[in-house]
């Protein structure tokens, strides 16, 4: 086993608005948001972004802006004509809104090459995904997709995985409760949001979101809930952790962040507790920054107080 991490899903062109005609474009999506804070936190660890790309020149200026972060894209396939899918955000204050240009976009093929996938997953100490990952292919690539990650938690590898439930991109609630249960069947670390599991759910309390995951079988479960605690459960034992109190400049990639702080802390072998302390100031820290990413520096600084 290597100390590699892969996240897999949909990496996207990101416009943040900052006035009415100017626009900043960087390139985000929940998965890699994630990644990004690993890559700042998991020194030491080789990380990739498990996707599909395309062959025109912004897939090539997203790849090259992996790399110069030191991020790879393993065996991800690049497929001619395709693209990367875009949104755009829009701030009212630190809440923020956002349109998709989404449907064909190049990830929605990352599991149309079962061996380039499943070579992409090989020699991982951590592999995560979403629920995302799983709402942007059909049926068939799901389960190609889950497949290849039940091979690599077979071999050793810890999954993580944030159901991260958005209604826009399921054919109906049975559909997604079908997938996000059989995703929960091969995760060793669950980080759902409880807005997300009440919608989709209808669950009262993250303690009942808790005990929903515990009876799927997951063995260390974070919920997430925006100001408000944290709630974890590390083999049954259920921990409330408080939130920072910050004054937001724009929450997106909060939660992503949250999880990258999470997982790069438990990587590091600290404690379930002491993780998500550092979680929430890696999320708060990351909230006073306009767009998803935030420098490497500050989520160090952030992490390490």
């Amino acid at each position: 086993m290597t100390n590699g991490i892969a996240a897999i899903g949909e990496c996207m062109i990101e416009l943040s608005g900052q006035s009415s005609q100017v626009w900043r474009m960087g390139f985000a999506g929940d998965t890699f948001n994630t990644l990004w804070a690993m890559r700042a936190l998991s020194p030491g660890h080789h990380v990739d972004f498990v996707s599909a790309f395309g062959d025109d020149p912004f897939s090539a200026d997203q790849i090259a802006f992996f790399r110069e972060h030191d991020i790879g894209i393993a065996s991800s396939p690049v497929i001619p004509g395709a693209r990367p899918g875009l949104y755009a955000i829009k701030l009212t204050g630190a809440e923020r809104s956002f349109t998709y240009w989404r449907g064909d976009a190049a990830a929605r093929q990352l599991a149309s090459n079962a061996a380039a996938l499943a070579k992409s997953l090989e020699n991982r100490s951590l592999v995560y995904f979403s629920g995302i990952t799983l709402a942007i292919l059909e049926p068939a690539a799901r389960r190609t997709l889950l497949q290849a990650i039940a091979t690599a938690r077979a071999h050793g590898c810890h999954i993580a995985f944030d159901p991260n439930y958005r209604a826009r991109l399921w054919p109906d609630v049975a559909t997604a409760r079908e997938a996000i249960g059989e995703a929960l069947k091969v995760t060793d670390i669950a980080l759902p949001t409880f807005p997300d599991e009440q919608e989709l759910y209808g669950d009262a309390s993250p303690e009942v979101t808790i005990a929903r995951l515990e009876k799927a079988g997951v063995a260390e479960i974070v919920v997430k809930n925006g100001e408000h605690d944290a709630l974890i459960s590390h083999y049954e034992n259920t921990v409330s952790v408080p939130a920072v109190s910050v004054l937001p400049v724009d929450t997106t990639g909060a939660g992503d962040s949250f999880n990258g702080a999470y997982l790069s802390a438990r990587l590091l072998g600290i404690a379930p507790t002491d993780a998500v302390k550092r979680a929430h100031r890696v999320a708060g820290a990351v909230v006073q920054v306009r767009g998803a990413l935030a420098p490497f520096d500050i989520l160090k600084l952030a992490f390490d107080r």
